[in-house]
């Protein structure tokens, strides 16, 4: 073999060497890409988002979590702040000054919500914060199982009253026919709780209809 040949033999190994090479990094490192609607969310190796943001479906140990504890069962939830800030600010304030405990779930529709954090056992509607203003225009939907703020007609009139979707309802979300509602939270732990509560049989309690014959009742909210 000629020193032209032996060259070529020995560059066309190293190339081949360095192709191997190159397989077995890629085998054992492979980036992770987790897209939602519109962007690019993380790109890592171990699914930590590089901006501490998470997708809409994913748990994340970033997120505030907050325990209702019920006389139904408990429930965990995981609040959006970095999509609903002022929402989740608002929220948190009652909880952590123990403003839901002790209230009820005092309208439950089945196959659309169940409400609650405004009314006590008996029937009275709590005091509450100034009303905050609308986040609903933030991406996030009215799909089964998150939660949303309850408002009057006015859109930047959200208090203490919140409700759990128990069905997709596309026409609460902004831009369906009004400004719709916001969401800032979803269920991550205890929907068949939440699906038992849907199913309790209602009735009309001090004028207001679709109260549970017996009470749901919100024993306590903490954070976890």
């Amino acid at each position: 073999m000629d020193k032209k040949k032996k060259k070529i033999f020995i560059i066309l190994g190293i190339v081949l060497i360095a192709v191997i090479a190159l397989g077995v990094i890629l085998r054992f490192y492979t980036p992770t890409i987790i897209l939602n609607n519109t962007n690019i969310i993380s790109i890592s190796d171990n699914n930590t988002n590089i901006n501490g943001q998470n997708s809409y479906n994913q748990m994340s140990t970033k997120n505030t979590q907050v325990l209702l504890k019920t006389s139904s069962g408990d429930i965990v939830i995981e609040l959006y702040a970095d999509k609903a800030p002022i929402t989740v600010k608002n929220f948190l304030s009652y909880v952590d000054d123990g403003s839901y405990d002790g209230t009820v779930f005092h309208r439950v529709i089945d196959g659309f919500m169940v409400q609650g954090g405004g009314f006590d056992k008996s029937g009275k509607q709590l005091d509450t914060r100034a009303s905050i203003e609308l986040e609903s225009d933030n991406g996030l939907k009215n799909e089964e199982g998150t939660l949303a703020m309850a408002r009057t007609s006015e859109p930047d009139s959200a208090t203490n009253q919140f409700f759990i979707n128990t069905a997709d309802n596309v026409f609460l979300d902004n831009g369906y026919r009004d400004d719709g509602y916001a969401v800032f939270a979803k269920v991550v732990k205890g929907m068949d709780v939440v699906k038992n509560i849907e199913g309790v049989q209602t009735t009309t309690k001090n004028g207001m209809g679709d109260w549970p014959v017996e009470d749901v009742v919100i024993i306590s909210a903490e954070r976890i």
